[in-house]
């Protein structure tokens, strides 16, 4: 299941890039989704984007 806080959507991808991906996921122990994700951040930073994090705001404070 789609973690609440991810955007999800439907990616139509070539089957051998899609082999390739899944290869390098298992390499990198990690799942095909993350994989994925990795790499646009990954293509984003080589470009100079830094994506920024949106953080759910924390409940007021503590007694």
């Amino acid at each position: 299941m789609a973690s609440p806080d991810k955007k999800a959507f439907l990616l139509r991808i070539d089957p051998q890039l899609w082999a390739e991906i899944e290869r390098l996921a298992a390499s990198d122990l990690r799942s095909v989704n993350a994989q994925v994700e990795y790499l646009l951040r990954e293509s984003l930073g080589r470009r100079g984007i830094q994506p920024r994090l949106v953080r759910k705001p924390k409940g007021p404070p503590g007694p």
